[in-house]
């Protein structure tokens, strides 16, 4: 009997451990996300007529997903404390939700990509032909990708070049610097998405075990 407690104590605390480490991963969640949406490149693209709002749910279901990871946390450690069975099960379905959440996050970034930069490149291709059609139409679009992405034209730089950067010191083809800017950006989403879902799993193990152990230590007693 004694061993018995020693191992669902043991269980109990590697529980609040997690939820430790689950909250503040909820926090880093939830920094990450809003720097990405609301700072670089995203921020200024946002503001245009043709921003890619689908480009954003990523995003905002990794911010939500990071919220709850936060309530999920503590809610976790008031479970493990009173070593409720009832509080233990409703914790393992939000770790379930917020699994399928991160999931799709990662997959939607891995998979969504490719059109995720076809459509930036032809926002740009769109107002570098306005700008070239109408030179004070397009200059503030321009403008704005020219300083979001750090790049100055296309193939060459000197029709656009008053809508560059002037600390730009070489010329950078918009067109790359958009697909490699927001690849990397998508994969870094998708990989934390994947973690943070990983990261679940264990949580998910612990809570189970330790609310098998609670109840067999109550048919025990």
């Amino acid at each position: 009997m004694g061993r018995f407690r020693g191992g669902l104590r043991c269980i109990k605390y590697l529980l609040l451990g997690f939820n430790l480490l689950f909250w503040l991963a909820g926090s880093a969640v939830i920094a990450f996300g809003l720097w990405f949406r609301f700072g670089g490149p995203i921020k200024d693209l946002s503001s245009e007529d043709k921003s890619p709002e689908y480009f954003y749910v990523g995003l905002y279901v990794l911010v939500g997903a990071g919220a709850l990871m936060m309530a999920v946390g503590f809610f976790g450690c008031c479970g493990a404390m009173r070593e409720s069975q009832c509080v233990l099960g409703s914790f393992f379905t939000c770790l379930l939700v917020i699994f399928a959440a991160e999931v799709t996050t990662g997959v939607f970034a891995f998979i969504g990509k490719d059109v995720a930069i076809r459509h930036v490149q032809t926002m740009y291709e769109e107002a570098y032909s306005d700008y070239l059609k109408d030179r004070g139409r397009g200059n503030g679009t321009l403008i704005t990708f020219h300083s979001a992405f750090q790049c100055c034209g296309k193939e060459s730089s000197e029709q656009v070049q008053p809508t560059c950067p002037k600390e730009l010191p070489d010329h950078k083809n918009c067109i790359d610097t958009i697909e490699t800017i927001i690849s990397v950006k998508l994969q870094l989403i998708g990989i934390v998405g994947i973690g943070i879902a990983g990261l679940t799993i264990f949580g998910m193990i612990f809570s189970m075990v330790l609310c098998c152990a609670i109840r067999n230590s109550r048919d025990v007693i």
